[in-house]
Order: C-alpha cells, then sequence, then structure tokens
C-alpha cells in the first residue's frame, strides 16, 4: 500500500490529529493536536505541499546529544508535525527521506 495518512482522534482537549504512514505501513510523521477534523486536513494540506522541501525540516538532536529527530514545518514557521527519535544522524536522514516521499499522498484514512 502507498504512503498515506489517517487522522485520529484523542480524548485530548484538541483532540484530532493526523499520522502519516510509510508504503512499509510504519508511521513516520505525527501531526500536532487540533480542536476540529477541519483543522488536522489543513495541517494534511500543509504537509503534502510543505513536505518535498528539505528546507522545511528543522533537524534536531536531545540533550543527551544521542537520538535525533525532525519536525516540519510550514512556511509560516508553524510545525506540522515531528517524527520519532532515531539513533543515527543517518536513520533520522532516511526518516526525512521518506517523508519527502509519502507527503505528498492524497490517500487520507479517517478514523474518527
Amino acid at each position: 500500500m502507498p504512503g498515506h495518512y489517517i487522522i485520529k482522534k484523542s480524548n485530548a482537549t484538541q483532540p484530532y490529529y493526523f499520522v502519516l504512514r510509510a508504503d512499509n505501513n510504519q508511521v513516520i510523521l505525527t501531526s500536532e493536536n487540533y480542536a476540529t477534523k477541519q483543522g488536522a486536513q489543513s495541517g494534511i494540506s500543509s504537509c503534502q505541499v510543505n513536505s518535498p522541501n528539505d528546507g522545511r525540516y528543522e533537524r534536531k538532536k536531545s540533550t543527551a546529544a544521542q537520538p535525533y529527530s525532525f519536525a516540519l514545518k510550514a512556511a509560516n514557521g508553524e510545525k506540522i508535525g515531528r517524527s520519532e527519535n532515531y539513533v543515527t544522524e543517518a536513520s533520522r536522514e532516511a526518516g526525512i527521506a521518506s517523508v519527502k516521499n509519502n507527503g505528498p499522498t492524497t490517500v487520507i484514512k479517517d478514523e474518527t
């Protein structure tokens, strides 16, 4: 199955969020939380547009300087989503490459 988005709902104050799954079904990006489903859908649209652009990725290192992660940001600097922690810089870069590849997908599943 190609990469796809899943809109989800939790019990949080702002309950809606989305995940981007790669073609191997692994979660490669988790969004911020949104108050409405429409907000999550707008976040997906922003991810589709911004994910191919390398300049939109903020590469991070933990305070212990061990795990690596990244955040995808929109043109206005707002955070769209974040990755899991990776053990190496190379694995983080592979995660970014996967988001670049799968982010433009138009396949969206609604699990709310």
